[in-house]
Protein backbone atom coordinates (compact mmCIF):
# COMPACT_ATOMS: atom_id res chain seq x y z
CA UNK A 1 0.00 0.00 0.00
CA UNK A 2 1.43 3.68 -0.62
CA UNK A 3 2.25 5.75 2.10
CA UNK A 4 1.97 9.43 1.51
CA UNK A 5 4.88 11.44 1.62
CA UNK A 6 6.39 13.42 4.84
CA UNK A 7 5.57 17.10 4.18
CA UNK A 8 8.20 18.65 2.60
CA UNK A 9 9.37 22.40 2.64
CA UNK A 10 10.64 24.55 0.09
CA UNK A 11 14.24 24.95 2.50
CA UNK A 12 15.54 21.85 1.09
CA UNK A 13 18.32 24.38 -0.77
CA UNK A 14 19.42 25.09 2.86
CA UNK A 15 22.86 23.31 3.98
CA UNK A 16 21.35 20.46 6.00
CA UNK A 17 22.23 20.45 9.45
CA UNK A 18 23.45 16.80 10.53
CA UNK A 19 25.88 15.15 13.40
CA UNK A 20 29.38 15.66 12.59
CA UNK A 21 30.94 12.77 13.74
CA UNK A 22 34.74 13.04 14.89
CA UNK A 23 35.21 10.38 17.29
CA UNK A 24 33.45 11.72 20.23
CA UNK A 25 34.49 10.02 23.45
CA UNK A 26 31.27 9.24 24.26
CA UNK A 27 28.41 7.93 21.82
CA UNK A 28 25.72 9.82 20.94
CA UNK A 29 22.67 9.54 22.01
CA UNK A 30 21.13 7.96 19.03
CA UNK A 31 19.00 5.18 20.77
CA UNK A 32 15.99 5.94 23.88
CA UNK A 33 14.71 2.44 24.03
CA UNK A 34 14.94 0.44 27.35
CA UNK A 35 17.95 -2.03 27.32
CA UNK A 36 16.69 -5.35 27.68
CA UNK A 37 18.21 -8.26 29.41
CA UNK A 38 17.30 -11.69 28.70
CA UNK A 39 19.13 -15.11 29.14
CA UNK A 40 18.79 -18.54 27.57
CA UNK A 41 20.60 -21.59 26.51
CA UNK A 42 23.23 -21.61 23.83
CA UNK A 43 25.57 -23.83 22.28
CA UNK A 44 29.08 -22.30 22.81
CA UNK A 45 30.07 -20.18 20.07
CA UNK A 46 33.03 -21.65 17.49
CA UNK A 47 36.01 -20.29 17.66
CA UNK A 48 38.58 -22.23 16.58
CA UNK A 49 40.12 -22.99 13.16
CA UNK A 50 37.86 -26.30 12.72
CA UNK A 51 34.41 -25.80 11.10
CA UNK A 52 33.60 -28.78 13.07
CA UNK A 53 33.66 -28.29 16.50
CA UNK A 54 32.35 -31.84 17.82
CA UNK A 55 35.50 -33.37 16.04
CA UNK A 56 37.70 -31.40 18.33
CA UNK A 57 35.60 -32.20 21.62
CA UNK A 58 33.03 -35.22 22.02
CA UNK A 59 30.85 -33.52 24.30
CA UNK A 60 30.70 -30.12 22.49
CA UNK A 61 26.54 -30.99 22.29
CA UNK A 62 26.19 -31.66 25.87
CA UNK A 63 28.24 -28.72 27.23
CA UNK A 64 25.86 -25.63 27.43
CA UNK A 65 25.60 -22.25 29.56
CA UNK A 66 23.67 -19.02 29.34
CA UNK A 67 24.21 -16.76 26.38
CA UNK A 68 25.05 -13.12 26.98
CA UNK A 69 23.40 -11.98 23.84
CA UNK A 70 19.91 -12.53 25.30
CA UNK A 71 19.46 -14.41 22.42
CA UNK A 72 19.42 -18.19 21.18
CA UNK A 73 22.17 -19.88 19.24
CA UNK A 74 21.29 -22.12 16.54
CA UNK A 75 23.73 -24.69 13.87
CA UNK A 76 26.72 -23.78 12.52
CA UNK A 77 26.59 -23.40 8.73
CA UNK A 78 29.05 -24.68 6.41
CA UNK A 79 31.73 -23.36 3.69
CA UNK A 80 31.39 -19.64 3.45
CA UNK A 81 28.55 -18.74 6.53
CA UNK A 82 30.73 -20.27 9.74
CA UNK A 83 28.16 -18.09 11.90
CA UNK A 84 25.47 -19.29 13.87
CA UNK A 85 22.15 -17.83 13.62
CA UNK A 86 21.02 -15.18 15.68
CA UNK A 87 17.81 -15.40 17.11
CA UNK A 88 16.44 -12.87 19.29
CA UNK A 89 14.03 -14.20 22.30
CA UNK A 90 13.70 -10.88 23.75
CA UNK A 91 10.58 -8.79 23.48
CA UNK A 92 10.57 -5.86 21.37
CA UNK A 93 11.19 -2.13 23.67
CA UNK A 94 8.31 -0.53 24.06
CA UNK A 95 9.20 2.25 21.90
CA UNK A 96 11.54 0.14 19.75
CA UNK A 97 14.12 2.23 17.13
CA UNK A 98 15.75 0.98 13.70
CA UNK A 99 19.38 0.97 12.58
CA UNK A 100 18.98 2.09 8.83
CA UNK A 101 22.31 1.84 7.57
CA UNK A 102 22.95 3.43 4.11
CA UNK A 103 21.47 6.79 3.32
CA UNK A 104 20.66 6.18 -0.29
CA UNK A 105 16.95 6.50 -1.72
CA UNK A 106 15.88 2.81 -0.51
CA UNK A 107 16.82 3.88 3.03
CA UNK A 108 15.70 7.03 2.51
CA UNK A 109 11.76 6.08 1.76
CA UNK A 110 12.15 3.47 4.13
CA UNK A 111 12.71 5.66 6.92
CA UNK A 112 9.70 8.17 5.56
CA UNK A 113 7.02 4.91 5.61
CA UNK A 114 8.57 3.89 9.14
CA UNK A 115 7.95 7.55 10.51
CA UNK A 116 4.20 7.08 8.69
CA UNK A 117 4.02 4.00 10.90
CA UNK A 118 5.02 5.78 14.00
CA UNK A 119 8.25 4.04 14.12
CA UNK A 120 11.52 5.71 15.21
CA UNK A 121 14.58 5.45 13.02
CA UNK A 122 18.79 6.17 12.47
CA UNK A 123 19.83 6.75 9.09
CA UNK A 124 23.75 6.39 9.21
CA UNK A 125 25.29 6.97 5.75
CA UNK A 126 28.98 7.46 4.72
CA UNK A 127 28.39 10.20 2.19
CA UNK A 128 30.80 13.31 3.21
CA UNK A 129 28.73 16.17 1.37
CA UNK A 130 25.78 14.78 1.36
CA UNK A 131 23.24 11.75 1.18
CA UNK A 132 21.85 9.82 -1.77
CA UNK A 133 24.42 7.01 -2.80
CA UNK A 134 24.05 6.56 -6.55
CA UNK A 135 22.09 9.73 -6.30
CA UNK A 136 25.40 11.40 -6.09
CA UNK A 137 26.17 15.45 -7.36
CA UNK A 138 29.69 16.98 -7.34
CA UNK A 139 29.96 20.38 -6.84
CA UNK A 140 33.02 21.73 -7.79
CA UNK A 141 34.52 25.14 -6.68
CA UNK A 142 35.50 28.10 -7.34
CA UNK A 143 34.19 27.07 -10.80
CA UNK A 144 30.88 26.46 -10.27
CA UNK A 145 31.32 23.15 -12.26
CA UNK A 146 28.27 20.68 -11.19
CA UNK A 147 28.30 17.01 -12.46
CA UNK A 148 25.48 14.28 -11.92
CA UNK A 149 28.08 11.55 -11.22
CA UNK A 150 25.74 8.36 -10.89
CA UNK A 151 22.47 8.29 -11.54
CA UNK A 152 21.68 10.75 -14.89
CA UNK A 153 17.55 10.68 -14.50
CA UNK A 154 14.41 8.50 -13.65
CA UNK A 155 11.30 7.61 -15.24
CA UNK A 156 8.04 6.23 -13.32
CA UNK A 157 5.91 3.35 -13.88
CA UNK A 158 4.87 1.99 -10.86
CA UNK A 159 1.56 3.52 -9.39
CA UNK A 160 3.40 3.80 -6.03
CA UNK A 161 6.46 5.47 -7.30
CA UNK A 162 4.85 7.45 -9.50
CA UNK A 163 2.84 9.08 -6.05
CA UNK A 164 6.31 9.99 -4.59
CA UNK A 165 7.35 11.72 -7.61
CA UNK A 166 3.98 13.73 -7.80
CA UNK A 167 4.46 14.83 -4.22
CA UNK A 168 8.50 15.46 -5.31
CA UNK A 169 7.27 17.69 -8.49
CA UNK A 170 4.59 19.49 -6.08
CA UNK A 171 7.35 20.44 -3.96
CA UNK A 172 9.44 21.50 -6.61
CA UNK A 173 12.23 19.15 -5.83
CA UNK A 174 12.04 17.43 -9.33
CA UNK A 175 11.39 18.32 -12.77
CA UNK A 176 10.84 17.18 -15.93
CA UNK A 177 13.75 16.59 -18.45
CA UNK A 178 12.72 18.16 -21.75
CA UNK A 179 16.01 18.49 -23.66
CA UNK A 180 17.10 16.38 -26.54
CA UNK A 181 17.52 12.40 -25.16
CA UNK A 182 18.08 9.45 -27.39
CA UNK A 183 20.61 6.93 -29.02
CA UNK A 184 23.96 7.96 -30.49
CA UNK A 185 25.16 5.37 -33.17
CA UNK A 186 28.90 5.71 -34.13
CA UNK A 187 30.13 8.59 -36.35
CA UNK A 188 27.52 10.73 -34.85
CA UNK A 189 24.09 9.74 -36.08
CA UNK A 190 21.60 10.27 -33.17
CA UNK A 191 18.22 9.42 -33.06
CA UNK A 192 15.54 11.33 -30.20
CA UNK A 193 13.36 9.44 -28.14
CA UNK A 194 9.73 10.43 -29.55
CA UNK A 195 7.39 12.65 -27.54
CA UNK A 196 5.79 9.06 -26.56
CA UNK A 197 8.11 8.34 -24.39
CA UNK A 198 7.50 8.24 -20.72
CA UNK A 199 8.75 11.51 -18.64
CA UNK A 200 12.27 11.63 -17.89
CA UNK A 201 12.90 13.23 -14.24
CA UNK A 202 16.00 14.94 -12.54
CA UNK A 203 16.54 16.96 -9.56
CA UNK A 204 16.29 20.32 -9.76
CA UNK A 205 19.47 20.96 -8.29
CA UNK A 206 21.84 17.64 -8.80
CA UNK A 207 20.37 14.11 -7.68
CA UNK A 208 21.96 14.50 -4.24
CA UNK A 209 19.51 17.56 -3.92
CA UNK A 210 16.92 15.16 -3.62
CA UNK A 211 18.35 12.71 -1.17
CA UNK A 212 19.50 15.81 0.97
CA UNK A 213 15.85 17.18 1.05
CA UNK A 214 13.67 13.69 1.71
CA UNK A 215 14.06 13.79 5.56
CA UNK A 216 14.44 17.23 5.92
CA UNK A 217 11.36 17.92 8.38
CA UNK A 218 11.24 14.57 9.74
CA UNK A 219 10.19 14.12 13.32
CA UNK A 220 11.11 10.29 13.80
CA UNK A 221 13.99 9.90 11.31
CA UNK A 222 17.32 11.08 12.57
CA UNK A 223 20.72 11.19 10.12
CA UNK A 224 24.04 10.21 10.95
CA UNK A 225 26.77 11.33 8.58
CA UNK A 226 29.64 10.63 8.01
CA UNK A 227 28.99 7.60 9.24
CA UNK A 228 30.82 3.90 8.47
CA UNK A 229 29.09 1.42 10.32
CA UNK A 230 31.64 -1.48 10.79
CA UNK A 231 30.46 -3.59 13.14
CA UNK A 232 26.81 -5.68 14.13
CA UNK A 233 26.49 -7.08 17.46
CA UNK A 234 23.31 -8.75 18.88
CA UNK A 235 23.89 -7.83 22.98
CA UNK A 236 20.86 -8.08 25.20
CA UNK A 237 18.39 -8.17 23.31
CA UNK A 238 18.97 -5.56 21.24
CA UNK A 239 21.94 -4.82 17.95
CA UNK A 240 24.60 -2.93 18.72
CA UNK A 241 26.51 -0.82 16.02
CA UNK A 242 29.93 0.49 16.13
CA UNK A 243 32.33 2.60 13.85
CA UNK A 244 35.93 1.13 14.33
CA UNK A 245 35.65 0.60 17.83
CA UNK A 246 33.05 3.40 18.73
CA UNK A 247 29.60 2.65 19.78
CA UNK A 248 26.88 4.15 17.51
CA UNK A 249 23.90 3.48 19.69
CA UNK A 250 21.46 0.00 20.19
CA UNK A 251 18.28 -0.92 18.04
CA UNK A 252 15.83 -3.10 17.85
CA UNK A 253 16.26 -3.54 14.07
CA UNK A 254 18.45 -3.20 11.55
CA UNK A 255 18.19 -2.27 7.99
CA UNK A 256 20.99 -3.33 4.99
CA UNK A 257 20.36 -0.74 2.49
CA UNK A 258 23.70 -0.81 0.86
CA UNK A 259 25.62 -3.34 -1.09
CA UNK A 260 28.82 -4.56 -2.78
CA UNK A 261 31.96 -5.89 -0.50
CA UNK A 262 31.57 -3.43 2.42
CA UNK A 263 27.40 -4.84 2.84
CA UNK A 264 29.43 -8.82 2.55
CA UNK A 265 31.72 -7.32 5.07
CA UNK A 266 29.43 -6.19 7.97
CA UNK A 267 27.31 -9.04 7.21
CA UNK A 268 29.93 -11.89 7.31
CA UNK A 269 29.90 -12.04 11.23
CA UNK A 270 26.90 -10.94 12.05
CA UNK A 271 24.96 -13.44 13.24
CA UNK A 272 22.89 -13.24 9.95
CA UNK A 273 24.16 -16.13 7.79
CA UNK A 274 20.43 -16.53 5.49
CA UNK A 275 20.48 -12.90 4.84
CA UNK A 276 24.22 -12.78 4.26
CA UNK A 277 24.03 -16.00 1.90
CA UNK A 278 21.45 -13.71 -0.03
CA UNK A 279 23.35 -10.42 -0.11
CA UNK A 280 26.38 -12.53 -1.65
CA UNK A 281 24.17 -13.83 -4.29
CA UNK A 282 24.50 -10.18 -5.84
CA UNK A 283 26.33 -9.73 -9.16
CA UNK A 284 27.32 -6.31 -9.39
CA UNK A 285 29.03 -4.44 -12.51
CA UNK A 286 31.71 -1.79 -12.35
CA UNK A 287 31.66 1.27 -14.51
CA UNK A 288 34.20 3.97 -14.98
CA UNK A 289 32.45 7.47 -14.89
CA UNK A 290 34.65 10.38 -16.22
CA UNK A 291 33.88 13.88 -15.80
CA UNK A 292 35.03 16.34 -18.10
CA UNK A 293 34.54 20.31 -18.47
CA UNK A 294 35.02 22.04 -21.29
CA UNK A 295 35.17 25.69 -22.60
CA UNK A 296 33.54 25.19 -25.66
CA UNK A 297 30.34 23.01 -26.80
CA UNK A 298 31.55 19.22 -27.95
CA UNK A 299 31.51 19.89 -32.25
CA UNK A 300 28.79 18.23 -33.94
CA UNK A 301 26.46 17.66 -30.82
CA UNK A 302 22.48 18.05 -31.09
CA UNK A 303 21.17 16.66 -28.07
CA UNK A 304 21.70 17.05 -24.13
CA UNK A 305 22.08 13.28 -23.16
CA UNK A 306 23.01 10.20 -25.35
CA UNK A 307 23.34 6.47 -24.81
CA UNK A 308 26.14 5.49 -26.73
CA UNK A 309 25.81 2.19 -29.03
CA UNK A 310 28.91 0.24 -30.71
CA UNK A 311 31.88 2.12 -28.42
CA UNK A 312 33.67 -0.57 -25.87
CA UNK A 313 34.89 2.51 -24.08
CA UNK A 314 31.45 4.57 -23.58
CA UNK A 315 27.79 3.46 -23.01
CA UNK A 316 26.46 7.36 -21.93
CA UNK A 317 27.14 11.14 -22.50
CA UNK A 318 25.34 13.90 -20.89
CA UNK A 319 25.69 17.77 -20.74
CA UNK A 320 24.93 18.32 -16.70
CA UNK A 321 25.10 22.10 -17.82
CA UNK A 322 22.06 21.88 -20.50
CA UNK A 323 20.14 19.58 -18.21
CA UNK A 324 20.29 21.86 -14.88
CA UNK A 325 19.72 24.95 -17.03
CA UNK A 326 22.96 26.41 -15.84
CA UNK A 327 24.25 27.48 -19.50
CA UNK A 328 27.02 29.01 -19.60
CA UNK A 329 30.49 27.88 -20.01
CA UNK A 330 32.72 25.66 -18.82
CA UNK A 331 29.91 22.68 -20.43
CA UNK A 332 30.31 19.56 -17.64
CA UNK A 333 29.64 16.32 -19.10
CA UNK A 334 29.08 13.01 -17.16
CA UNK A 335 30.30 9.75 -19.62
CA UNK A 336 29.92 6.63 -18.25
CA UNK A 337 31.86 3.66 -19.40
CA UNK A 338 30.29 0.01 -20.43
CA UNK A 339 30.09 -2.76 -18.16
CA UNK A 340 32.77 -4.64 -19.96
CA UNK A 341 35.11 -2.10 -20.31
CA UNK A 342 34.77 -1.24 -16.29
CA UNK A 343 35.23 -5.31 -15.83
CA UNK A 344 38.45 -4.89 -18.22
CA UNK A 345 40.11 -2.17 -16.16
CA UNK A 346 39.01 -2.94 -12.79
CA UNK A 347 41.13 -2.24 -10.05
CA UNK A 348 40.51 -1.38 -6.05
CA UNK A 349 38.57 1.83 -6.55
CA UNK A 350 39.65 3.44 -3.24
CA UNK A 351 43.08 3.53 -4.32
CA UNK A 352 43.26 3.55 -8.26
CA UNK A 353 46.81 3.13 -9.77
CA UNK A 354 47.61 6.21 -12.13
CA UNK A 355 48.97 4.49 -15.25
CA UNK A 356 45.22 2.98 -15.02
CA UNK A 357 43.70 6.37 -14.55
CA UNK A 358 44.96 7.60 -17.46
CA UNK A 359 44.69 4.99 -19.50
CA UNK A 360 40.67 5.09 -18.89
CA UNK A 361 40.94 8.77 -18.78
CA UNK A 362 42.23 8.76 -22.81
CA UNK A 363 40.18 5.60 -23.78
CA UNK A 364 36.97 7.14 -22.95
CA UNK A 365 37.73 10.40 -24.54
CA UNK A 366 38.72 8.56 -27.59
CA UNK A 367 35.36 6.64 -27.11
CA UNK A 368 33.36 10.08 -27.55
CA UNK A 369 35.37 11.37 -30.53
CA UNK A 370 34.78 7.96 -32.60
CA UNK A 371 30.48 8.47 -31.31
CA UNK A 372 30.35 11.36 -32.00
CA UNK A 373 32.51 10.16 -35.38
CA UNK A 374 35.21 13.08 -34.47
CA UNK A 375 38.67 12.84 -36.50
CA UNK A 376 41.18 11.17 -34.29
CA UNK A 377 42.81 14.09 -31.77
CA UNK A 378 40.26 16.97 -32.07
CA UNK A 379 38.34 16.34 -29.59
CA UNK A 380 39.00 19.63 -27.44
CA UNK A 381 40.88 19.28 -24.18
CA UNK A 382 38.75 19.35 -21.15
CA UNK A 383 40.24 21.99 -18.59
CA UNK A 384 38.75 19.43 -15.94
CA UNK A 385 38.55 16.24 -15.09
CA UNK A 386 37.83 13.47 -13.13
CA UNK A 387 37.46 10.11 -12.98
CA UNK A 388 35.65 7.46 -10.58
CA UNK A 389 35.34 3.84 -10.41
CA UNK A 390 32.15 2.29 -9.33
CA UNK A 391 33.13 -1.19 -8.57
CA UNK A 392 29.55 -2.06 -7.41
CA UNK A 393 27.53 -0.31 -9.84
CA UNK A 394 24.36 -1.85 -10.91
CA UNK A 395 22.74 -4.91 -10.05
CA UNK A 396 23.03 -7.93 -12.87
CA UNK A 397 20.73 -10.56 -11.41
CA UNK A 398 17.55 -10.11 -8.82
CA UNK A 399 15.61 -12.28 -7.10
CA UNK A 400 12.59 -10.74 -7.92
CA UNK A 401 11.10 -9.70 -4.04
CA UNK A 402 10.44 -6.58 -2.62
CA UNK A 403 12.69 -6.96 0.61
CA UNK A 404 14.26 -9.09 2.46
CA UNK A 405 13.43 -9.80 6.11
CA UNK A 406 15.10 -12.01 8.79
CA UNK A 407 12.42 -12.10 11.92
CA UNK A 408 14.54 -14.16 13.81
CA UNK A 409 17.37 -12.32 13.68
CA UNK A 410 15.59 -8.75 13.57
CA UNK A 411 17.28 -7.54 10.27
CA UNK A 412 16.60 -6.81 6.38
CA UNK A 413 17.80 -5.45 2.99
CA UNK A 414 16.26 -3.10 0.61
CA UNK A 415 17.56 -1.74 -2.71
CA UNK A 416 16.87 -1.57 -5.84
CA UNK A 417 18.76 -4.92 -6.72
CA UNK A 418 15.74 -6.44 -5.11
CA UNK A 419 13.14 -5.41 -8.01
CA UNK A 420 15.52 -4.07 -10.71
CA UNK A 421 18.82 -1.67 -11.44
CA UNK A 422 16.57 2.40 -10.88
CA UNK A 423 15.12 4.85 -8.76
CA UNK A 424 11.69 3.52 -8.90
CA UNK A 425 12.85 -0.43 -7.67
CA UNK A 426 14.60 1.28 -4.92
CA UNK A 427 11.87 3.46 -3.82
CA UNK A 428 9.12 0.68 -3.87
CA UNK A 429 11.81 -1.45 -1.80
CA UNK A 430 12.58 0.66 0.96
CA UNK A 431 8.90 1.96 1.19
CA UNK A 432 7.92 -2.17 1.38
CA UNK A 433 10.76 -3.41 4.09
CA UNK A 434 9.38 0.02 6.09
CA UNK A 435 6.07 -1.19 6.34
CA UNK A 436 6.94 -4.76 6.73
CA UNK A 437 9.02 -3.96 9.70
CA UNK A 438 6.61 -1.97 11.21
CA UNK A 439 3.72 -4.62 10.75
CA UNK A 440 6.49 -6.84 12.61
CA UNK A 441 6.97 -4.14 15.58
CA UNK A 442 3.23 -3.59 15.66
CA UNK A 443 2.28 -7.63 16.65
CA UNK A 444 4.85 -8.90 18.54
CA UNK A 445 2.97 -11.87 19.78
CA UNK A 446 2.69 -13.23 16.36
CA UNK A 447 4.59 -16.23 15.58
CA UNK A 448 8.05 -14.41 14.13
CA UNK A 449 8.40 -16.96 11.00
CA UNK A 450 5.40 -15.43 9.39
CA UNK A 451 6.88 -12.70 8.43
CA UNK A 452 9.99 -14.05 7.21
CA UNK A 453 10.59 -12.71 3.33
CA UNK A 454 12.91 -13.61 0.66
CA UNK A 455 15.50 -15.78 2.71
CA UNK A 456 15.68 -18.48 -0.03
CA UNK A 457 14.64 -16.63 -3.39
CA UNK A 458 16.86 -17.60 -5.98
CA UNK A 459 18.49 -14.81 -8.27
CA UNK A 460 17.66 -14.61 -12.15
CA UNK A 461 19.44 -12.78 -14.98
CA UNK A 462 18.71 -9.13 -15.16
CA UNK A 463 18.89 -6.88 -18.43
CA UNK A 464 18.52 -3.18 -18.78
CA UNK A 465 21.58 -0.34 -20.12
CA UNK A 466 24.66 0.14 -18.75
CA UNK A 467 23.42 2.83 -16.28
CA UNK A 468 20.63 0.95 -15.31
CA UNK A 469 16.81 0.29 -16.21
CA UNK A 470 14.29 3.30 -17.20
CA UNK A 471 11.05 1.51 -17.16
CA UNK A 472 8.74 2.43 -20.25
CA UNK A 473 11.74 3.93 -21.95
CA UNK A 474 11.97 1.77 -25.31
CA UNK A 475 15.41 1.59 -27.25
CA UNK A 476 14.98 3.36 -30.37
CA UNK A 477 16.15 0.33 -32.29
CA UNK A 478 13.77 -1.74 -30.71
CA UNK A 479 11.24 0.50 -31.66
CA UNK A 480 11.94 0.13 -35.41
CA UNK A 481 12.39 -3.38 -35.27
CA UNK A 482 8.59 -3.75 -33.55
CA UNK A 483 7.56 -1.14 -36.01
CA UNK A 484 9.04 -3.18 -39.03
CA UNK A 485 7.25 -6.42 -37.37
CA UNK A 486 4.35 -4.79 -37.55
CA UNK A 487 4.25 -3.70 -41.19
CA UNK A 488 5.19 -7.39 -42.27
Amino acid sequence: MATSLIPLSSSFLQPLKFKTLAKPRTPPNLSTTRKITTTCDSQNKNTGASSNPSSRNPNFQKRRKSSKYGTSRRSILKKSFLQEQVTFTARVSEDPQVAIIGGGMAGLVCALNLEARGVKSTVFDTGIHGLGGRLGTRFVEPQGLVFDHAAQFFTADDSRFIQYVDGWLEKGLVREWKGAVGELEVGGSFSQFPPSSPPRYIAVNGMRSLADSLLLESRLANVVRPCWISKLEPLNGMWHLSENGTPRGQFDVIVIAHNGKCANRLLSSSGLPLVAKQMKKLDLSSIWALLAAFDDPLPTVNFEGAFVKGVESLSWMGNNSAKLGNGGTPNCWTFFSTAAYGKQNKVPQENIPTVTSEKVRTGMLQGVEIALGLPEGSLPKPVYTRLQLWGAALPKNTPAVPCIFDPQGRAGICGDWLLGSNLESAAISGEALGNHIADYLQNSEANPEEFAIGLHDRASPLAGHHIGQFPGLTSVGEKHEAEAYQLL
